[in-house]
């Protein structure tokens, strides 16, 4: 897409106000369904999670509301915008940071761990089940517990502060924290099976497996993601299947 701003201004931010823009135009009109998200990622020439975090930014301000199973509209009655506000880090793009980051952050700790260490990541895994079970969200301070004392156990402080900053930037960023809502709603929680791979490799102190079995997880927690934010396209697949089904078991009973 052609950008009227600084090349530093983020790239779902540069797709929200140009659809806003839209709205404010008439392009897109109150109550009007807005294009598919396919298409909206072709006219904008951007990749479709960039798509999916300009809508949830839209929705943050009023602009547009989400249907489920029909698509996203144009709110009948916008409210006044405000100066644009700064929504930060998406979770798409956040979570691609941790991926590089932690992937070598798990090597250098295979490299230095401790079986003190291994040990109480192994408590938390068993706290982190036990939250998922319970809590979702109690199982998500279980999942930071896990990889910050990976980090820490890497000896290198800086990237904890990196890795703990990562984290954190999940809570303080609107936009992300409203994706990450999104996800649990449908039930996205921490991946146990990925969180015991990254365990095995360091206690094997294999740095290349470690690496991988971190990069593959959250590799999958952004697959994860997609899937949440896809949501009302599901529904709406399921909803359409439902009818088939009905119309023809109506015909069988002609």
């Amino acid at each position: 897409m052609t950008t009227s701003t600084a090349e530093t201004r983020k790239l779902y931010q540069q797709v929200a106000n140009a659809i806003a823009e839209s709205i404010r135009d008439g392009l897109h009109k109150p109550g009007q369904r807005l294009p598919s998200e396919r298409d909206l990622a072709e006219d904008y020439k951007v990749s479709r999670p960039t798509v999916r975090e300009a809508m949830i930014a839209l929705e943050i301000r009023g602009l547009v509301e989400a249907r489920h199973g029909s698509g996203v509209y144009v709110t009948e009655t916008p409210r006044a915008e405000a100066a644009e506000p700064e929504l930060d880090i998406g979770a798409f793009e956040l979570t691609e940071a941790r991926r590089l980051i932690e992937g070598e952050v798990a090597a250098l700790a295979a490299a230095t761990i401790t079986d003190e260490e291994l040990t109480e990541l192994a408590a938390i895994m068993d706290d982190m089940v036990v939250e998922n079970d319970s809590d979702p969200r109690g199982g998500e301070r279980a999942d930071r517990r896990f990889h910050v004392s990976i980090a820490r156990a890497s000896r290198n402080s800086a990237l904890v502060t990196v890795v703990e900053n990562l984290w954190d930037l999940r809570y303080k960023s609107p936009l992300c924290r409203a994706m990450l809502e999104r996800a649990r709603q449908v039930g996205v929680r921490p991946l146990i099976d990925d969180h015991q791979e990254i365990l095995l490799a360091l206690k094997e102190r294999d740095p290349t497996a470690a690496r991988n079995a971190m990069r593959e997880h959250l590799g999958r927690v952004i697959d994860n993601l997609l899937t949440a934010t896809e949501i009302d396209a599901l529904e709406r697949a399921r909803k359409e299947v439902a009818a088939r089904r009905t119309e023809l078991a109506r015909r069988s009973a002609i």
